[in-house]
């Protein structure tokens, strides 16, 4: 069953998402990461590929021939994709394939309640079907998130 990791109080949900992505590098871990559109795709991409200035965080579509072998998947229509290690949901509903990942992480900005409420709905969507939920509050911690 997947387990569910809800990462809360997150100041900047980008720059939490490089962070996960390179954790995920170091642990051998496979994410995708679901974007709700194409100019988010777009933004994390830039990031990915630039910060820190020194190095990157090699990335692609779900169609690209090269997603097999690519260990971390940015996206935002595909729906199909090579692995089932962990899904990075940045939408506010429920990804309806979620529950083929191994693992899921949800992450809450801080101070944005939109955001908040939507996060809410989804953990009772997730609770109430009886998958082990975790929530790690972001506000006082330094350290890049744990993948596995």
């Amino acid at each position: 069953m997947t387990t569910i990791d809800f990462y809360t109080q997150v100041a900047d949900k980008h720059d939490f998402v490089r962070r996960l992505c390179a954790r995920a590098l170091a642990s051998r871990a496979r994410l995708v990461l679901w974007a709700p559109d194409r100019e988010t795709c777009q933004r994390l991409s830039r990031m990915l590929w630039s910060v820190p200035a020194t190095s990157f965080i090699a990335h692609v579509a779900a169609h690209d021939p090269l997603a097999a072998v690519t260990p971390v998947i940015l996206d935002c229509e595909a729906g199909t994709f090579t692995h089932d290690d962990v899904l990075v949901n940045l939408r506010a509903e429920v990804p309806s394939f979620f529950s083929r990942f191994n693992r899921l992480i949800e992450i809450v900005a801080a101070g944005d309640e939109t955001d908040a409420s939507a996060a809410r709905t989804r953990y009772r969507f997730y609770r109430d079907r009886g998958y082990e939920l975790r929530t790690h509050d972001m506000s006082r911690a330094a350290a890049a998130p744990n993948v596995r």
